[in-house]
């Protein structure tokens, strides 16, 4: 990736927060990518992260816009 579609870490959060900022980031055009270690250690075999502690990304040139969704949606 290049320049300002470089993935930046938007959000770090349990299950329930990061699968309604996902859908807010979808219905915003906004594309995000999930990374959540507990789960893919569970997968893979091995114990690997912290359940609560799961990583939303979204590209830099997307940042700004997404962080204000976020800062909307948890001060709900």
């Amino acid at each position: 990736m290049a320049g300002n579609d470089e993935l930046v870490k938007l959000y770090t959060g349990g299950d329930v927060i990061i699968t309604r900022i996902k859908l807010e980031l979808e219905a915003q055009g906004i594309k995000s990518l999930i990374k959540d270690g507990f789960k893919q250690g569970i997968e893979a075999g091995f114990g690997g992260g912290v359940p609560s502690a799961i990583d939303i990304f979204v590209t830099e040139k997307n940042f700004e816009k997404a962080r204000k969704l976020v800062k909307a949606i948890t001060e709900e």
